[in-house]
């Protein structure tokens, strides 16, 4: 199965459309099958006291709430009609995160394919039962919650009408950047063996090797948030990759997905032509006269590999030579 690697730009467009499409850009250059942004309205998603993530506060102006900081980040309406038709020109789907439920309808009025359930709303019961009635894939990410609370969203999708089979369960830490030690990657495998359903990653870790690795693991999905310049201004860029690193660490997980394999232990095509190189046959360890009983004291396994196996060593123990042998030949009968 294909690893579906979701370029995460969520707000590092910083409200500015020309940034919004170079984020496009850099991410179906970079290989990305998705770009993701966030779909919000400030009114709706946060009270005017609410305070900022601590990274959101230390990346950010201090005398800014963060109902102001989401204000200026917003998307409007004509911004995803042109951030849709720019992505469908580069070839990459428009994805989005929906915050609210009128801007979740909004995002299935526009004929998205999946939803998204951001980490924060898995205890959003309102909002789970209006996507769980919707029937679409849904990626569930879970930072913040333990087995319970991921149980008890499935059965609120399941109970709307979204069958288990169609949700995938990212495993996720939703500081950023995570600590390595706090990253906790075989969680992932955790939750696949719970509750019997498709896994990935959502990777808010510096660098890309923790993505390789969920790869590597089994992640189905992986979605890293990315940026055009870790020292623009805005809350996420910091904890962000650049370009170049979003195109590494695609063709990394391409190719542990090509590295996987079918799991069946057998000799590739490419090695065979190794076999009678690299492994050993029966030779004479001396001169050996016909008529010699072979024994351990005239045999030996050398290379190559094109006589008779030294694991069949005690089909030739006891036997007589047919005829010499020089040192060094391969022993037959």
């Amino acid at each position: 199965m294909r690893i579906l690697v979701i370029a995460e730009a969520g707000v590092n467009h910083n409200g500015d459309m020309g940034m919004a499409r170079a984020l496009i850009d850099a991410a179906a250059d970079a290989g990305a099958d998705l770009v993701k942004f966030q779909t919000f309205s400030a009114d709706r998603l946060v009270t005017g006291a609410a305070r900022k993530a601590d990274y959101q506060a230390a990346n950010t102006a201090s005398d800014e709430s963060q109902h102001e900081m989401l204000r200026r980040l917003e998307l409007t309406g004509q911004m995803h009609d042109e951030l849709i038709a720019h992505a469908a020109q580069r070839g990459i789907e428009f994805f989005s995160t929906a915050f609210d439920l009128q801007s979740l309808d909004y995002l299935m009025s526009l004929g998205m394919s999946r939803i998204k359930v951001p980490s924060g709303e898995i205890t959003n019961l309102p909002y789970l039962r209006r996507i769980g009635a919707f029937g679409k894939q849904v990626i569930l990410s879970t930072g913040m919650s333990n087995l319970g609370d991921i149980e008890a969203a499935l059965n609120v999708l399941e109970q709307a009408g979204t069958p288990r089979q169609q949700i995938i369960v990212l495993h996720c830490n939703t500081e950023y950047p995570v600590p390595m030690n706090e990253v906790n990657l075989r969680a992932m495998q955790s939750i696949a063996q719970a509750f019997g359903v498709q896994v990935g990653f959502s990777d808010h870790t510096e660098g890309i090797e923790i993505a390789i690795a969920a790869a590597a693991l089994g992640a189905c999905v992986i979605e890293k948030h990315f940026t055009l310049d870790r020292k623009l201004p805005g809350p996420d860029h910091r904890a962000s990759i650049e370009p170049n690193e979003l195109a590494r660490m695609i063709s990394s997980i391409r190719n542990v997905e090509l590295a996987l394999g079918d799991g069946i232990k057998r000799p590739c095509a490419s090695e065979e032509r190794n076999r009678p190189i690299a492994r050993k046959s029966l030779v004479a360890v001396r001169a050996i006269r016909a008529g010699e009983i072979f024994s351990e004291d005239n045999l030996t396994a050398k290379r190559p590999g094109t006589g008779i196996s030294p694991m069949r060593l005690h089909e030739v123990l006891g036997r007589k030579a047919s005829r010499d042998f020089a040192v060094d030949e391969l022993i037959e009968w």
